[in-house]
């Protein structure tokens, strides 16, 4: 027994374990280029080396059960993350950072899996944007400037952007093969490109053809689907066009015969712009037609579809008297011809069926021009009808429009928000009394995806891909990929459904030519290519570099083979930007029967994009005649877009656009409140300036890491308050930790992480019992949902392990044990906390690669010597418990956590009247309900299996697991009446208590449920301890038995 005499009590805090570390409370500016480098570029350097060494030469012996990747072995297995080439033409964004950051985290697991990573990054760096913006800044537009000033203009842009978009990746602590980076201006990937473009053209994929092709008059170049977007409510000039027909003579002698009088047709559009490339009208063959008499216009005939006369009636706003009533629509088809009024000099066109004409809209007569629409060029050419589009590259009218009257339509824009070209079409045919009625009509339209303006269908000379040829072959080759979002799938096959050809040739300078000479015939030019031509100009680019395309002379004869005669130039079309980065694959390593990528990842706006693209030149290399065709990808994951707190996309127009450096400094959440420095001088300028809680690229990287990006992804204050306190969590939590593995009079028990395992049998108390059982189930949780890649959902269930299961109990349960508790119990708690940091550290090493680099840095410097980095291992989930184990503490942890949510509740309730303050203060009395009490305390004991305790010792564990100085166990009979807050009269154990509250709460076990306990809190029987706080003091003693046993064993008396 202690005594007054022996030791003072104002010594009782030298007695003390409280735990100390140099840890800081947010990461320090200075130190964050050391772990930067070190779980990036030193990371992937290490992982990708032969051998993995895990620290003073030891390889990594668990990497697939191979020892490295020496000769004689089996290699490592690995991994690729092929990178979709972001556009090097801006600052990053939050969306470049949520598809960086993941990827990087996938790679990250991948690396905790003993695989050798393989992520190449990559730009793309050709294309409308980048060339626009390169004009901007030598403020010129396309015309003014040649080829050649403009490609060095836009290289020279790219590659700026390029250093600039690097650096922001590496500060966030993206890794990868950076110095391999691969850009799609590399001579060698245009080179690859044009051999891919070679293989296509040799299996008859590539042709040149005068068809109609979105083309954008804003940036003067076709348009593939991919480039399209479309506005919603686009608002359009719609007419409704009289011509007068000429009727056959079967016509006049059959169906028409009763007619008396010229007969009209009348045709609805919302281009009046294409009436003067008009070619032929089209009817549908099964449809029913009848001819109407309009005596508001002199007993004019007209020739309409029945089901559309009320619409027509509503137009020209007066009822119409039908004289005849059926006419079949294969009565007119082929027996009505009609003049154009633009194109007099012609002959007579045609009345034609066509599959697609219905009566949903119009009259039911429909307008072709197959210079200006796909489904009319289809139809016109079958019937040998030439397509003729007499619009330029600014999308304005040539003399050709109309030839007999130029001046009229010459020069005019045609999809100008003034409708220029439209309004003089219908002007000039309201001259001719041709015109029945005029309307603003809005519907879904097509824009150019980059300028934002709207696009036309004309016809031109192009080269394309036959994406018919292979469709079914792309198709059967996603069969066999794993899509993450699942609906993905359904999305990637209807586009590929949908398209039949992609148009791969663009009017632009900054690009990858195709390779095309054009023989000189007069004042045409003639395309010419075949396997030769290609051929030598591969070679030639090889020699001469591309841009020698555009410097070398028109007429340098070295550009033409040796198989050619005659007189050649060299074409000015480049590829489709998606052909280049759509060829990236070819960068990795072909596999036998295997995709050359495990994964590709990009935004749900890359189905119709990279997705579709890489898929189809990599089906069209293969020998897609076969079922062995495969997709370049084996698992394609897409994310989502990234909003603002209101769900709006971000724009500068808004103001609501977020830098990732934004997320990083803090400053987007409330200032840091300046704690006041006695005596010291406040300078006046730091006053006005706030603070931030900075907590850098981890914050960036757990943001992304905490979100479902499987859905748009919404970003605000609020959201980054969560991710900030989380964060925090994380430093307090390690920073205990460390503070427990480096205390001077307990040193940790073990030399190494890597050593620990969590055998029940090592530990006999309760709550480390519980501890690692829930360790077990997280590990495994968490490991689940990385490998599924939904990595928002492993780290939720690392916040709330954290949050709950380790702040809000296990620490607690331990503090008194850490701090006052004798040395064998805290070395036994040291290698449960072992446990959970080296866990912890390796399920958040993909996600907070600093922060992990951080914390290891202040692990004692003998216990990180002899482990593993946590970032440098196999992370495996921990060993299961055996299923009697896992059941058994299930049902143990399910019954205290309802006995601690009651006296909690209990100890709420007097707190609020003020009858305690700590939690120390309070004892529980535990009435367990009859006739369960034998088993549910039965149960309790096994959890402690082979520990051998008597009921003393269980109620022990109990009050330490529930954090309060005393706990009873006791039965209560069916009799017993307790009522919420008071207890039968007569209780003994309640008479004696000066206060106590009682809460009920139903408990059950693994054979069901098992009744109500009742738990009564009150004061504790004993006295208060001054040195460890229990109330578990004998009165007669200074200090409680357990806390003089400690002060013994320190040298205390």
């Amino acid at each position: 027994m202690l005594t007054p005499t022996r030791i003072l009590r104002a010594s009782w805090s030298n007695t003390l374990r409280l735990p100390k570390s140099s840890f800081p409370p947010r990461p320090l500016a200075s130190t964050n280029p050391t772990y930067l480098k070190r779980c990036t570029d030193d990371l992937y350097s290490w992982q990708a080396s032969p051998e993995r060494i895990l620290r003073y030469g030891h390889v990594d012996k668990r990497l697939s059960g191979h020892n490295g990747e020496k000769e004689g072995s089996a290699p490592r297995e690995s991994f690729t993350l092929h990178d979709g080439p972001p556009y090097a033409n801006g600052p990053l964004h939050v969306g470049h950072a949520l598809n960086k950051i993941t990827k990087d985290i996938i790679c990250r697991h991948q690396v905790g899996q003993g695989k050798k990573v393989s992520y190449i990054p990559g730009w793309d760096c050709h294309g409308l944007p980048i060339e626009i913006k390169a004009l901007q800044a030598q403020k010129k537009d396309a015309a003014q400037a040649d080829a050649v000033s403009v490609r060095a203009a836009a290289r020279e842009l790219a590659a700026r952007t390029i250093e600039e978009q690097k650096k922001g990746f590496k500060e966030w602590a993206v890794m990868g093969d950076w110095d391999n980076a691969y850009q799609t201006m590399e001579r060698d990937f245009e080179i690859r490109q044009l051999e891919v473009f070679k293989s296509m053209f040799e299996k008859g994929l590539i042709y040149r053809q005068f068809k109609p092709v979105y083309w954008s008059p804003s940036s003067r170049t076709a348009l593939a689907e991919a480039e399209l977007e479309y506005d919603e409510a686009h608002k359009s000039l719609a007419a409704f066009v009289r011509y007068p027909v000429h009727l056959s003579e079967t016509l006049k002698n059959g169906a028409l015969g009763a007619i008396d009088g010229k007969v009209s047709v009348v045709i609805w559009t919302t281009t009046p712009w294409t009436l003067p490339a008009n070619k032929a009208i089209a009817v549908h063959k099964d449809m029913q037609y009848c001819v109407v008499k309009d005596a508001g216009k002199d007993g004019e005939l007209i020739l309409i579809a029945a089901s559309r006369v009320a619409e027509y009636e509503k137009i020209v706003e007066r009822k119409l008297e039908v004289v005849i009533a059926d006419v079949r629509g294969s009565d007119i088809a082929e027996q009505v011809q009609y003049e154009n009024p633009f194109q007099k000099a012609n002959q007579l066109q045609p009345i034609i069926h066509a599959d697609f004409v219905t009566d949903s809209s119009g009259t039911g007569l429909v307008h072709l021009a197959p210079g200006h629409g796909m489904d009319d060029y289809n139809v016109c050419m079958a019937l040998n009808v030439p397509a003729f589009a007499p619009i330029d590259d600014a999308g304005t009218f040539t003399k050709d429009a109309f030839p007999e009257h130029p001046e009229l339509l010459e020069g005019l824009p045609v999809a100008d928000v003034k409708r220029s070209g439209s309004n003089a079409v219908c002007n000039y045919l309201q001259s001719l009394d041709m015109l029945r009625g005029k309307q603003n009509y809005r519907h879904k339209y097509p824009i150019d995806w980059r300028t934002k303006e709207p696009v036309i269908t004309r016809a031109t000379e192009q080269w394309f891909a036959n994406v018919e040829g292979i469709k079914d072959a792309s198709m059967q080759a996603i069969a066999n990929v794993k899509f993450m979002p699942e609906t993905g799938r359904s999305r990637l096959e209807s586009f590929i459904q949908g398209r039949s050809q992609w148009c791969i040739s663009r009017q632009r300078a900054w690009g990858v030519p195709i390779p095309a000479l054009y023989k000189v015939e007069g004042d045409t030019l003639r395309a010419t290519m075949d396997s030769e031509v290609i051929d030598h100009i591969i070679g030639m680019i090889k020699e001469r570099g591309i841009n020698a395309w555009w410097t070398d002379a028109q007429d340098d004869a070295a550009w033409k083979p040796k198989h050619l005669t005659g007189s050649y130039v060299r074409g000015r079309d480049t590829m489709d930007v998606w052909f280049d980065s759509g060829t990236s694959w070819k960068l990795l390593l072909e596999q036998k029967d295997q995709p050359v990528a495990d994964v590709y990842l990009e935004g749900t706006d890359q189905h119709r994009g990279w997705f579709q693209s890489s898929l189809l030149t990599h089906v069209a290399t293969q020998s897609y005649a076969t079922k062995t065709v495969k997709a370049p990808y084996k698992t394609l994951i897409t994310h989502g877009f990234t909003l603002d707190s209101d769900g709006r996309k971000m724009s500068k127009s808004l103001g609501n656009v977020i830098s990732p450096l934004q997320i990083m400094s803090g400053e987007l959440l409330p200032p840091v409140k300046r704690k006041k420095q006695k005596g010291a001088k406040q300078d006046p300028a730091a006053k006005d300036t706030p603070t931030y809680d900075a907590m850098g690229a981890d914050a960036l990287r757990l943001w992304a890491a905490s979100s479902d990006y499987t859905r748009d992804v919404t970003i605000g204050q609020s959201v980054l308050m969560s991710v900030n306190q989380a964060l925090h969590k994380y430093r307090v939590t390690f920073k205990w930790l460390l503070g427990i593995f480096s205390l001077p009079s307990c040193p940790p028990p073990f030399t190494s992480f890597n050593k620990l395992t969590p055998k029940l049998t090592d530990f006999q108390e309760l709550t480390d019992r519980l501890a690692i059982h829930r360790l077990v189930q997280v590990s495994a949780e968490v490991h689940k949902h990385f490998e599924k890649y939904e990595f928002f959902k492993g780290v939720n269930v690392i916040n709330k392990y954290m949050s709950m299961d380790l702040s809000a109990f296990y620490f607690e349960t331990l503090k008194d044990r850490v701090y006052t508790g004798d040395k064998k119990d805290c070395e036994t708690l040291q290698r449960v906390l072992g446990l959970i940091f080296y866990e912890l550290l390796q399920m958040l090493a993909p996600v907070c690669p600093l922060l992990v680099e951080e914390v290891w840095d202040h692990v004692p410097a003998g216990l990180k010597e002899e482990s593993s980095h946590p970032a440098r291992t196999v992370w495996s989930p921990l060993p299961a418990l055996s299923e009697s184990e896992s059941a058994s503490l299930g049902c143990m942890n399910e019954t205290t956590s309802r006995l601690g949510a009651a006296i909690k509740a209990a100890q709420e309730r007097l707190r609020a009247d003020k009858k305690i303050g700590s939690s120390l203060e309070s004892a529980a009395t535990v009435y367990l309900p009859l006739p369960h009490a034998e088993k549910l305390h039965a149960e309790i004991l096994a959890c402690m299996q082979p520990c051998t305790l008597g009921p003393a010792d269980v109620e022990t564990r109990l009050a330490g697991l529930f954090v309060i100085s005393e706990v009873n166990l006791r039965t209560l009979s069916d009799s017993s009446s307790a009522t919420k807050g008071i207890f039968a009269a007569g209780d003994a154990d309640a008479i004696k208590h000066q206060w106590q509250w009682c809460e009920e709460e139903v408990l059950s076990s693994g054979s069901g449920v098992l009744g109500k306990a009742k738990v009564l809190v009150h004061p504790s029987s004993r006295e208060k301890c001054p040195r460890c706080w229990r109330f578990v003091r004998e009165e007669e003693e200074e200090v409680c038995g357990r806390c003089g046993h400690v002060v013994s064993q320190q040298g205390g008396v």
